[in-house]
């Protein structure tokens, strides 16, 4: 399963894309502008399975209303209003207990099984990640402070958590594509009307080149491609797994604000890392288990 190790790396695209958007664009507008062009592309791509289970669709709207709050609304656009006033060390520590949150709920509401490698790979991963975060000066920890946008952004997290439980607990007939496509249509009601709240502002940046290419962007990769990815590889290896590989976000972000902001790097990265990656690994291993475990709610 070496492609789980992408996905943090496609988002973290999203977390530079929420530092370059201000003053470009706004936060429901570029939301918009990813989901919508995402979900009319992925909707082509799988128009011939969305027709087929129409009934399916029909019967559980509702589902992909929540889906779509949840997994592109709160996890996007209130992203970008989050950036707006906090730092990325704050975004990242705050991310950090996403997969910790899940893995959690996972095995008290999933009845998900993580055997003693999987939660020792989750504590080293932990342990990588806060050490990049604080840059290898745990003292620092205590000098750490909550700002509005952290209040954004620690919502998000609790949004991204219960996103990865219910696209596991609601099973579907419908691919991970198709899925994330009724979702993103799901979420397209409220990102417009933000969008249109936006934009009626007078002090509203207009939409320019440059707002079109984040719009693009945002649309294939931590869109498109992260999230097909996510629901494909969730799947495969259940919803506390995966998350785990979000630790990877602070590592690949501090790798790429070192190429493209021209951000130093220290070796409390490669000490992070050499943490990080064996949790990972280690958290993203299939439990051996011989007999069927149930995954609905209790």
């Amino acid at each position: 399963m070496w492609s789980i190790w992408l996905i943090p790396l496609m988002w973290t695209v999203n977390n530079l894309l929420a530092r370059m958007a201000p003053g470009v664009v706004g936060p429901y507008t570029l939301g918009f502008m990813r989901w919508g062009l995402a979900g009319v592309l992925l909707s082509w791509l799988v128009r011939d399975e969305l027709r087929r289970e129409w009934r399916h669709l029909v019967q559980n709207w509702y589902q992909y209303l929540v889906l779509g709050f949840l997994g592109m609304v709160a996890c996007g656009a209130w992203v970008y209003i989050g950036g707006r006033t906090t730092s990325a060390t704050n975004i990242a520590l705050i991310y950090s207990a996403a997969p910790a949150l899940i893995a959690v709920s996972s095995a008290a509401w999933l009845r998900e099984r993580m055997g003693g490698l999987q939660w020792t790979g989750l504590v080293l991963a932990l342990a990588g990640v806060l050490h990049v975060i604080v840059q290898g000066n745990w003292m620092s920890l205590s000098e750490f402070r909550f700002v509005e946008g952290d209040l954004w952004i620690l919502t998000s997290v609790v949004c991204w958590a219960l996103y990865a439980l219910l696209l596991e607990a609601w099973r579907s007939p419908l691919g991970a594509a198709a899925r994330l496509a009724a979702a993103a249509w799901g979420a397209l009601p409220v990102l417009a009307a933000g969008a249109v709240w936006e934009m009626s502002s007078p002090f509203a940046p207009a939409i320019g080149t440059e707002a079109l290419l984040m719009g693009l962007t945002a649309a294939l990769v931590p869109g498109l491609m992260a999230f097909s990815l996510y629901g494909w590889s969730q799947q495969v290896l259940g919803a506390s797994k995966v998350a785990a590989t979000l630790y990877l976000g602070p590592l690949y972000g501090a790798v790429a604000g070192w190429w493209l902001l021209g951000e130093s790097l220290g070796w409390y990265h490669l000490w992070g890392g050499m943490l990080l990656l064996p949790g990972v690994y280690l958290a993203s291993r299939p439990v051996a288990f011989s007999r069927k475990v149930n995954a609905a709610p209790p």
